[in-house]
Protein backbone atom coordinates (compact mmCIF):
# COMPACT_ATOMS: atom_id res chain seq x y z
CA UNK A 1 0.00 0.00 0.00
CA UNK A 2 1.27 3.20 -0.32
CA UNK A 3 2.38 5.44 1.81
CA UNK A 4 1.89 9.82 2.56
CA UNK A 5 5.01 10.97 3.65
CA UNK A 6 5.07 14.59 4.58
CA UNK A 7 8.69 15.92 3.36
CA UNK A 8 9.40 19.28 4.22
CA UNK A 9 11.89 21.78 5.13
CA UNK A 10 11.30 23.37 8.59
CA UNK A 11 13.68 26.19 11.01
CA UNK A 12 14.96 24.66 14.06
CA UNK A 13 11.86 26.32 15.79
CA UNK A 14 9.29 24.11 13.64
CA UNK A 15 8.32 27.17 10.80
CA UNK A 16 7.93 26.00 7.12
CA UNK A 17 7.25 29.35 5.65
CA UNK A 18 7.06 33.34 7.03
CA UNK A 19 3.57 34.44 8.00
CA UNK A 20 3.05 35.80 4.39
CA UNK A 21 4.47 32.60 2.82
CA UNK A 22 7.80 33.31 1.86
CA UNK A 23 10.64 31.10 2.67
CA UNK A 24 13.56 33.13 1.67
CA UNK A 25 15.03 32.65 4.49
CA UNK A 26 16.36 28.97 4.18
CA UNK A 27 19.51 28.59 2.83
CA UNK A 28 19.56 28.33 -0.86
CA UNK A 29 23.50 26.43 -1.34
CA UNK A 30 25.30 23.70 0.94
CA UNK A 31 26.63 20.34 0.30
CA UNK A 32 23.46 18.86 1.30
CA UNK A 33 21.22 19.58 -2.39
CA UNK A 34 23.92 16.77 -3.92
CA UNK A 35 21.72 14.10 -1.43
CA UNK A 36 18.71 16.02 -2.29
CA UNK A 37 18.71 16.08 -5.87
CA UNK A 38 20.11 12.48 -6.00
CA UNK A 39 17.44 11.46 -3.52
CA UNK A 40 13.76 13.13 -4.18
CA UNK A 41 14.42 14.62 -7.76
CA UNK A 42 10.76 14.48 -8.42
CA UNK A 43 10.36 17.18 -5.31
CA UNK A 44 12.57 19.87 -7.42
CA UNK A 45 10.28 21.85 -9.34
CA UNK A 46 10.10 21.45 -13.14
CA UNK A 47 12.13 24.60 -14.50
CA UNK A 48 14.33 24.10 -11.83
CA UNK A 49 15.12 20.61 -12.68
CA UNK A 50 15.36 21.85 -16.30
CA UNK A 51 17.87 24.92 -14.91
CA UNK A 52 20.21 22.84 -12.87
CA UNK A 53 19.98 19.65 -15.15
CA UNK A 54 18.47 17.28 -12.14
CA UNK A 55 16.62 13.99 -14.62
CA UNK A 56 12.65 14.40 -14.32
CA UNK A 57 12.94 10.99 -12.40
CA UNK A 58 10.51 9.69 -10.09
CA UNK A 59 12.13 7.96 -7.52
CA UNK A 60 10.09 8.75 -4.21
CA UNK A 61 6.80 9.91 -5.32
CA UNK A 62 4.47 10.19 -8.08
CA UNK A 63 1.93 12.36 -7.02
CA UNK A 64 2.11 15.48 -5.11
CA UNK A 65 -0.33 17.25 -2.59
CA UNK A 66 -0.64 21.01 -1.91
CA UNK A 67 -2.64 23.65 -0.16
CA UNK A 68 -3.39 26.18 -2.17
CA UNK A 69 -1.52 28.72 -0.46
CA UNK A 70 1.47 26.25 -1.41
CA UNK A 71 0.57 26.16 -5.05
CA UNK A 72 -0.25 30.17 -5.37
CA UNK A 73 3.80 30.19 -4.28
CA UNK A 74 4.69 29.22 -7.97
CA UNK A 75 1.89 30.44 -9.76
CA UNK A 76 2.45 34.06 -8.36
CA UNK A 77 5.70 33.86 -10.52
CA UNK A 78 4.04 31.92 -13.46
CA UNK A 79 4.33 28.45 -12.84
CA UNK A 80 1.27 26.70 -13.43
CA UNK A 81 2.89 23.08 -13.44
CA UNK A 82 5.06 22.92 -10.60
CA UNK A 83 5.89 19.06 -11.15
CA UNK A 84 5.26 18.37 -14.01
CA UNK A 85 6.31 14.41 -13.57
CA UNK A 86 3.90 14.03 -10.58
CA UNK A 87 0.17 14.15 -10.39
CA UNK A 88 -0.50 16.92 -8.67
CA UNK A 89 -3.46 17.64 -6.18
CA UNK A 90 -4.54 21.50 -5.12
CA UNK A 91 -7.00 21.56 -2.27
CA UNK A 92 -9.16 24.61 -2.32
CA UNK A 93 -12.66 25.30 -0.99
CA UNK A 94 -12.02 29.11 -3.43
CA UNK A 95 -10.23 28.10 -6.48
CA UNK A 96 -13.18 27.44 -8.97
CA UNK A 97 -11.21 26.40 -11.79
CA UNK A 98 -7.66 24.99 -12.55
CA UNK A 99 -4.68 27.16 -14.35
CA UNK A 100 -3.70 24.25 -15.61
CA UNK A 101 -4.66 21.13 -16.87
CA UNK A 102 -2.06 19.19 -14.92
CA UNK A 103 -3.54 20.36 -11.61
CA UNK A 104 -6.34 18.84 -10.08
CA UNK A 105 -8.24 21.24 -7.78
CA UNK A 106 -10.43 18.95 -4.79
CA UNK A 107 -12.47 21.23 -2.76
CA UNK A 108 -14.23 17.84 -0.68
CA UNK A 109 -12.23 16.15 2.24
CA UNK A 110 -8.62 15.75 1.34
CA UNK A 111 -8.85 12.81 3.83
CA UNK A 112 -10.93 10.36 1.55
CA UNK A 113 -8.69 11.40 -1.51
CA UNK A 114 -5.71 10.37 0.31
CA UNK A 115 -7.88 6.82 1.59
CA UNK A 116 -8.45 6.61 -2.15
CA UNK A 117 -5.07 6.91 -3.69
CA UNK A 118 -3.17 5.24 -1.00
CA UNK A 119 -5.48 1.90 -2.16
CA UNK A 120 -3.86 2.40 -6.12
CA UNK A 121 -0.74 0.87 -6.84
CA UNK A 122 1.98 3.26 -7.44
CA UNK A 123 4.96 4.63 -5.59
CA UNK A 124 4.57 6.94 -2.88
CA UNK A 125 2.69 9.80 -2.28
CA UNK A 126 3.78 13.46 -1.03
CA UNK A 127 2.46 16.06 1.32
CA UNK A 128 4.24 19.39 -0.15
CA UNK A 129 2.22 21.48 2.48
CA UNK A 130 1.33 23.73 3.75
CA UNK A 131 0.77 23.64 7.68
CA UNK A 132 -2.83 23.14 7.48
CA UNK A 133 -2.88 20.70 4.94
CA UNK A 134 -0.79 18.59 7.16
CA UNK A 135 -2.91 19.31 10.33
CA UNK A 136 -5.98 17.96 7.93
CA UNK A 137 -4.42 15.03 6.99
CA UNK A 138 -2.49 14.41 9.83
CA UNK A 139 -4.37 10.99 10.79
CA UNK A 140 -3.26 9.95 7.06
CA UNK A 141 0.44 11.02 7.31
CA UNK A 142 2.51 7.69 7.53
CA UNK A 143 6.13 9.18 7.29
CA UNK A 144 7.83 12.50 8.06
CA UNK A 145 10.77 13.47 6.17
CA UNK A 146 11.77 16.80 7.63
CA UNK A 147 14.75 18.39 5.82
CA UNK A 148 15.84 20.65 9.53
CA UNK A 149 17.63 23.52 8.77
CA UNK A 150 19.87 25.86 10.94
CA UNK A 151 17.82 28.95 11.13
CA UNK A 152 15.15 30.32 13.52
CA UNK A 153 12.99 32.95 12.10
CA UNK A 154 10.52 33.07 15.44
CA UNK A 155 7.50 33.15 13.91
CA UNK A 156 5.54 32.04 10.39
CA UNK A 157 3.71 28.96 9.30
CA UNK A 158 4.38 26.18 11.64
CA UNK A 159 4.70 22.34 9.85
CA UNK A 160 1.05 22.07 11.48
CA UNK A 161 -1.44 24.30 11.82
CA UNK A 162 -3.22 23.65 15.10
CA UNK A 163 -2.61 21.71 18.02
CA UNK A 164 -2.89 17.55 17.47
CA UNK A 165 -2.56 14.77 19.71
CA UNK A 166 0.43 13.53 20.77
CA UNK A 167 2.26 11.17 18.53
CA UNK A 168 5.38 9.21 18.87
CA UNK A 169 7.80 9.46 16.22
CA UNK A 170 10.52 6.45 15.13
CA UNK A 171 13.50 7.77 14.10
CA UNK A 172 14.46 5.28 11.17
CA UNK A 173 17.21 7.15 9.11
CA UNK A 174 18.92 10.63 9.47
CA UNK A 175 21.38 12.48 8.28
CA UNK A 176 23.75 15.35 9.42
CA UNK A 177 25.91 17.52 7.43
CA UNK A 178 28.65 19.99 8.34
CA UNK A 179 26.82 23.43 7.33
CA UNK A 180 24.17 22.19 10.31
CA UNK A 181 21.59 20.92 8.11
CA UNK A 182 19.78 17.36 9.12
CA UNK A 183 17.63 15.11 6.99
CA UNK A 184 15.56 13.10 9.54
CA UNK A 185 13.27 10.24 8.32
CA UNK A 186 10.17 9.44 11.02
CA UNK A 187 7.76 7.07 11.22
CA UNK A 188 4.65 8.07 12.91
CA UNK A 189 3.68 5.38 15.39
CA UNK A 190 -0.13 5.40 16.21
Amino acid sequence: MRKLKYYVACTVDGFIARENGSFDFFPMEGEHFADLFDSFPETIPGHIQEALGIPAENKQFDAVLMGRKTYEVGLKVGVTNPYPSLKQYVFSHTMEASPDENIQIVSHNPVDLVKELKKETGKDIWLCGGGALAATLFSEIDEMIVKLNPVVIGAGIPLFSRALDPTNLQLADRKIYSNGFMLLHYRLQK
